[in-house]
Parts: C-alpha cells; sequence; structure tokens
C-alpha cells in the first residue's frame, strides 16, 4: 500500500530519473538544515562545541597534504 507522499507516490517512474536540478536542490536543503542543525547545537553545548573546534584545530594542524 502506497502512501501518496513525496518520491514513493506510486507512478511507474524510474528512481534514479530525478533531474540534476532537483537532486541538487534536495542536496542544499539537507545541508542548510545539517548547518542549522549545527548551530543549534553549539548554542546550546558550548563546552562541547569548543572541545569539537579545538579537535578539528589539531586534526588539521597535523594532517599531511
Amino acid at each position: 500500500m502506497t502512501t501518496g507522499t513525496g518520491a514513493d507516490s506510486g507512478t511507474d517512474t524510474d528512481p534514479g530519473a530525478d533531474t540534476e536540478a532537483e537532486r541538487r536542490r534536495r542536496r542544499a536543503q539537507f545541508l542548510r538544515d545539517l548547518a542549522e542543525a549545527r548551530e543549534l547545537r553549539d548554542r546550546v553545548q558550548p563546552r562541547r562545541a569548543k572541545a569539537a573546534r579545538l579537535r578539528h584545530a589539531m586534526r588539521m594542524r597535523t594532517f599531511r597534504w
């Protein structure tokens, strides 16, 4: 039984037939939501955010190009 929502609307089209523009639009929306969630987490847990920034800085200093 199909629910009729989203990409699974019961059509006979190939799931991989999404246009490149549609895929890019969904990806951009996902990345915006992800960034918003990270900002919210950083505001709510500033100590954890600071520790994460320090860990990231250490990784970048020790990364070999």
